[in-house]
């Protein structure tokens, strides 16, 4: 007989007893294995003693923020999906929360089937594909198997979602990339009402890549490196 394929841990963290109980029981239901932790210091410590699959992770905690729970999991190497929960839904607190690490970014309150349909996409896209290529454009040069950027020798400080979003324009030198198509290449879905998500993170890559700038706006388009 065949094995019995492991189920996804899931690490939910929150500080809410209620909500973590539901979401444990609903995620349990649904296929998962399930961790709790109740504050930042216990989701850093469950995150590093068994890595889970993904990570839901409550922006307000009563120690450390989500966000900077993402951004010391991140510092640690650890590469695993993070959804974010929050009740806030302007734009800066998304490009906040994903600037950190996180992969994906919630807003309460939700439907658990939307929470559960967020966390297949997540597993589906798992950690990005090193295809082990070196992408070269100009004196711009991205390694993706080694998560190394550079431009002109010098290397680039990259954020996680910077580099991804800087290799999808590798990847499309020349082509011009609309907000919807970085989204679901970067991001893994289209955030449609959060196109202004990719502006600021456009914005942020050109300032680290420097001048002369090699990413341009194709005003009503999107962008394009060339």
């Amino acid at each position: 007989m065949g094995s019995v394929p492991a189920r996804p841990l899931i690490l939910v963290v929150d500080d809410e007893p209620a909500i973590r109980t539901a979401l444990e029981r609903a995620l349990r239901l649904e296929g998962f294995a399930v961790r709790t932790a109740a504050d930042g210091a216990g989701a850093l410590a469950a995150a590093m003693d068994e890595p889970p699959a993904a990570i839901v992770l409550d922006v307000v905690l009563p120690d450390l923020d989500g966000r900077e729970v993402a951004t010391r999991l991140r510092a640690r190497g650890l590469d695993t999906p993070i959804c974010i929960l929050s009740a806030r839904d302007e734009v800066a607190d998304r490009v906040a929360g994903l600037q950190a690490g996180a992969d994906d970014y919630l807003v309460k309150p939700f439907a658990m089937e939307e929470l559960v349909a967020r966390l297949h996409a997540l597993l589906r896209r798992g950690a990005p594909a090193a295809t082990g290529d070196v992408l070269v454009a100009a004196d711009v040069r991205l390694d993706p198997a080694r998560r190394i950027a550079a431009r002109g020798g010098v290397e680039l400080d990259l954020t996680r979602r910077e580099f991804d979003l800087l290799e999808a324009f590798l990847r499309h030198p020349g082509m011009v990339l609309t907000r919807t198509q970085l989204l679901e290449q970067v991001w893994g879905y289209d955030w449609e009402a959060d196109g202004n998500v990719v502006d600021v993170f456009v914005g942020y890559l050109r300032r680290k890549l420097g001048e002369p700038r090699v990413i341009h706006t194709v005003r009503g388009v999107g962008f394009v490196l060339r």
